[in-house]
C-alpha cells in the first residue's frame, strides 16, 4: 500500500497554513486531517467534509532504493 499524504499550502486560505500530514493508511490519515481541518481551520466534521479531504489525498513518490 503506498503512503498517502495531504499539504495545506496546495489549498490556500486566508491563513497560510503550512501543514502536511502522511501515514500508510487512509483511515489514520483522514482521522489527522478531521482533526486538523475542524481545529485549525473551523470546520465541522461531516461527511462531506471527510469526503473532500479524502478527494484531496495523494500518493508519496517512493524514490528508488
Amino acid at each position: 500500500m503506498a503512503r498517502k499524504y495531504i499539504d495545506c499550502r496546495e489549498y490556500p486560505s486566508e491563513m497560510n497554513c503550512t501543514m502536511f500530514m502522511s501515514a500508510d493508511s487512509d483511515t489514520e490519515l483522514l482521522e489527522a486531517a478531521v482533526q486538523h481541518a475542524v481545529a485549525v481551520h473551523g470546520h465541522t466534521d461531516t461527511p462531506e467534509l471527510r469526503e473532500t479531504l479524502r478527494s484531496l489525498f495523494k500518493e508519496e513518490m517512493r524514490k528508488a532504493a
